[in-house]
């Protein structure tokens, strides 16, 4: 749901909230001075930041670990790396076994069905075959 709100709207609700703004036209960062009576925090600091390209500066170490173990992360395509690359995380820190779980869950099936090729669902049961079969297994199931 968007809001179309005009400046004369806005206005009348952000001018006594804000005391004074400063934009970098730089960085695109502003830095904005709210009022001590409606305001719990004195500053607040927006800043826009590019990411795509930026390489990651702090790599988790757990990361650094699963990608130097080659029995964790041997057969590992670089889209998966650069998917576990971009995972963020704010107060833990995840361990190698975290990642080696992550890659698993990336390749389940289950997790991300292929849709059939031809648009329409499998037929289940043509002729009984698949019938017959779990009526059998069921059978040996039951009597061991």
């Amino acid at each position: 749901m968007f809001f179309n709100v005009s400046i004369e709207h806005s206005s009348a609700f952000l001018d006594p909230v804000i005391e004074c703004w400063d934009i970098d036209l730089k960085t695109f960062s502003v830095e904005v001075l709210l009022s001590k009576r409606l305001a719990s925090a004195r500053t607040v600091r927006f800043q826009f930041v590019e990411t795509n390209g930026i390489p990651t500066v702090n790599e988790e170490p757990g990361l650094r670990e699963f990608l130097r173990n080659p029995g964790m992360s041997g057969d590992a395509s670089e889209e998966e790396i650069n998917f576990l690359k971009s995972l963020k995380f704010v107060r833990k820190r995840p361990s190698a076994l975290y990642y080696y779980r992550e890659l698993q869950s990336l390749r389940d099936p289950l997790h991300f069905p292929a849709g059939p090729k031809s648009g329409k669902f499998p037929r289940r049961g043509a002729r009984g075959t698949d019938d017959a079969k779990r009526r059998t297994s069921r059978k040996r199931a039951i009597r061991a």
